[in-house]
């Protein structure tokens, strides 16, 4: 289950909406490495900032509960569950961005299950640089 386009289908994301271009590890049901460029092109980097474009903290956030998804959902002992989304932040620090060009390197980890709850940590880099941790809560029905 590392072909990126089976565990994408997991999540309930359309494509549009997807920041993982490339799963570069997967450990299934523990934890993840994936990738995503941001191309530049995007239709929100128009007015995020006009003449200057960042990929949005929030997005960055995005980004990495898609991976804890991906992580969680691949447990091969544990059903996917329905309908996976974000539903908590603790502990997020957003102290960078990234540029047109540049890639976002994501890891997540799984720290733990109750039920429909999957508790994650994550983080992100550019360049070797820390940009995002965060401590993700995501449920499915």
């Amino acid at each position: 289950m590392n072909d990126l386009v089976t565990v994408l289908k997991l999540l309930p994301h359309g494509a549009e909406f997807r920041f993982i271009d490339r799963l570069t590890k997967l450990n299934p049901g523990q934890s993840g490495e994936g990738e995503y460029t941001v191309r530049g092109d995007e239709p929100f980097l128009r007015g995020h900032f006009p003449g200057e474009p960042i990929f949005p903290g929030v997005l960055l956030v995005e980004a990495a509960a898609q991976l804890a998804g991906v992580v969680a959902q691949s447990d091969p002992n544990i059903p996917p569950l329905k309908n996976l989304k974000l539903t908590a932040l603790r502990n997020v620090k957003i102290i960078g961005t990234a540029r047109p060009g540049e890639t976002i390197l994501l890891e997540a980890k799984v720290a733990g299950r109750l039920g429909n709850l999957v508790q994650a940590q994550a983080t992100a880099r550019i360049a070797g640089e820390i940009v995002l941790t965060a401590e993700l809560t995501l449920s499915g029905s």
